[in-house]
């Protein structure tokens, strides 16, 4: 089968596949908000307890979870935490210590009323609240802004920015399965994964959902996303629901799989980042995190066990996104934090050197001058990892239809099984892991990038990565000849790939070399004040910055193109 598909008509809009907001999953949600946190609360504290059985158990993790959040006040406290988090969670210790001194009392419920209290907490901090006239302003001004940059860009006049000749189609492509997506939207629960390498990813893909018809998704947005002002605008208004990276505590990380877990089972279309954060190192994710993946298959199991006489049951369906960039606004930083914990095993929390004004200025660049951004839809799965059809039914390798509903039943009944379904997950873990790599569009940004960074290895053998990123760029200088027949070479064997369906490319890939191989380069990290990549006066390829431009070589790396170098 063909990996992906192009839009005939790209510039024509898609029509919603809902008629109004009113049917939303995501505003149903919204509109029953207090019970459904209520029930958030009440079946996480139910997990904690079925996981911390005893009452000596139970006080050690909520010790262990005061001691973790008062750090996390002292060493790494963000403009968006909650104006009383020291108030609460002292007065929360103080509550506790009184608790423990009652620990042999079985007529005691403060340990308990303590959870509850922390719970709701966390559930309420988690909550999105998505308002519909938010949501329509945020769009339109999101439309409006976007359309002014690009049209003020491609027409030098004045009244070109106040008039819609340009989209934001002619800047972002939308390529892959996208008639299938739209179609199970309306047959199912989509659940979407996309690859996450900068802070505008969630804003891109918020704008992809729209553009494609599709219903309001609920989001899983990194909380320092709102310690940026107008992403938290953004974020706010469209409903997205906070993921704390830095909280790794038990009964935070419950509530949140909890939440996440039954705004599937209730329908409503999700989006988070299995890699959990951004690609430090510029690498398409290989390890993802499992948490919150796996709430896909246990609301799968529980819509079964809700339902087990029923002929059909909503199926969810698991669709992996690769979102392409020739530039990536915090690459310097990201790979920095990525060669300190690589080069002295020291853990980076995550940081953001990026407010408001910074990324206004990067959007008017991107705007405002010729770097594109791809979004490449991928085919559907199962929560098992089984491609499923355009009906939405589940398939094997050999084509034969299979039933998702059977790889829960254990002894003819349909059972919880926790080891079981952890295994379910690293089975799709991996499974979406497989598709980014094979949905993955490789642009001639990309391709220079790879090449030339690995010749500069070739050349100095007894280099560990340390040891080469530390050269004098006086050292570093490829001769344009040899760099474009290793390109001509390369790109032949990215040809290769894509027909055997391991890779895409960008159509801008298969003109004349000399071309494609100067537009790569002009467009390596095009906004980067270093250059990562560019020509010298003699013609031949040098770099301003090696270290930003081994991030964007790392794109590639997992085909196995360094034999062809």
């Amino acid at each position: 089968m063909e990996i992906l598909e192009e839009k005939k008509n790209k510039n024509k809009p898609y029509k919603p596949i809902l008629d109004g907001i009113p049917d939303w999953p995501v505003y149903q949600l919204s509109k029953n908000r207090k019970e459904f946190l209520d029930e958030v609360t009440r079946k996480s504290i139910d997990r904690i307890l079925e996981l911390r059985p005893t009452r000596k158990q139970l006080i050690d993790e909520l010790e262990a979870t005061v001691y973790r959040e008062q750090n996390r006040i002292k060493r790494n406290r963000w403009r968006v935490d909650p104006k009383d988090d020291s108030r609460f969670w002292s007065t929360t210790k103080n509550d506790l210590v009184e608790a423990s001194a009652r620990i042999n009392d079985a007529s005691d419920k403060t340990h308990e009323e303590i959870l509850k209290r922390i719970v709701d907490r966390y559930a309420n901090e988690i909550a999105g609240n998505f308002k519909p006239n938010s949501y329509r302003l945020t769009r339109e001004l999101l439309k409006i802004w976007f359309s002014r940059l690009l049209n003020g860009s491609r027409v030098k006049k004045f009244g070109a920015f106040f008039r819609h000749q340009y989209t934001l189609r002619d800047k972002i492509q939308i390529v892959g399965k996208v008639k299938q997506l739209r179609k199970l939207a309306k047959k199912g629960t989509v659940v979407m994964v996309p690859t996450h390498f900068s802070n505008l990813d969630s804003i891109l893909i918020g704008w992809v959902i729209h553009s494609l018809g599709l219903p309001a998704f609920i989001y899983g947005a990194g909380l320092n996303l709102f310690n940026i002002k107008i992403f938290a605008y953004f974020m706010n208004s469209l409903g997205a629901y906070k993921v704390d990276r830095r909280k790794k505590n038990l009964p935070y990380l419950e509530t949140l799989k909890m939440y996440s877990n039954l705004a599937i089972q209730k329908g409503g279309h999700s989006l988070f980042f299995p890699g959990g954060t951004r690609s430090r190192s510029g690498l398409i994710e290989k390890q993802l995190k499992l948490g919150l993946l796996s709430t896909a298959i246990e609301a799968q199991r529980n819509l079964y066990v809700e339902n087990p006489d029923a002929e059909e049951v909503r199926k969810i369906f698991i669709v992996p996104v690769s979102l392409n960039y020739n530039f990536v606004l915090e690459a310097p930083d990201l790979i920095e934090d990525y060669l300190h914990a690589k080069g002295q095993d020291k853990y980076f929390p995550e940081q953001d050197k990026y407010g408001s004004v910074q990324l206004l200025k990067f959007l008017f660049k991107f705007f405002t001058k010729g770097s594109n951004i791809s979004v490449s839809i991928g085919p559907a799965l199962d929560v098992i990892g089984n491609y499923v059809d355009e009906e939405g039914h589940s398939v094997d390798n050999h084509g034969r239809l299979i039933h998702t509903k059977d790889y829960f039943i254990s002894s003819g009944q349909i059972s919880k099984d926790k080891q079981r379904e952890d295994e379910y997950t690293r089975m799709l873990s991996q499974k979406i892991v497989n598709e980014y790599h094979r949905i993955n569009r490789v642009f001639a940004s990309h391709l220079a990038a790879f090449i030339a960074f690995e010749m500069w290895q070739r050349k100095f053998p007894k280099l560990d990565l340390f040891g080469l990123l530390r050269l004098p760029e006086e050292d570093l200088e490829i001769d344009y000849n040899e760099f474009r027949e290793t390109f001509k070479r390369v790109r032949k064997r990215i040809y290769e790939l894509h027909d055997q369906e391991k890779v895409y490319f960008a159509t801008h890939l298969k003109g004349k070399v000399d071309s494609v191989l100067k537009l790569g380069i002009e467009n390596v990290g095009i906004f980067h004040l270093k250059r990562p990549l560019l020509f010298n006066k003699k013609g031949n390829i040098i770099t301003k910055d090696l270290t930003v431009l081994y991030y964007y070589h790392n794109r590639l790396v997992g085909y196995d193109l360094e034999q062809l170098i």
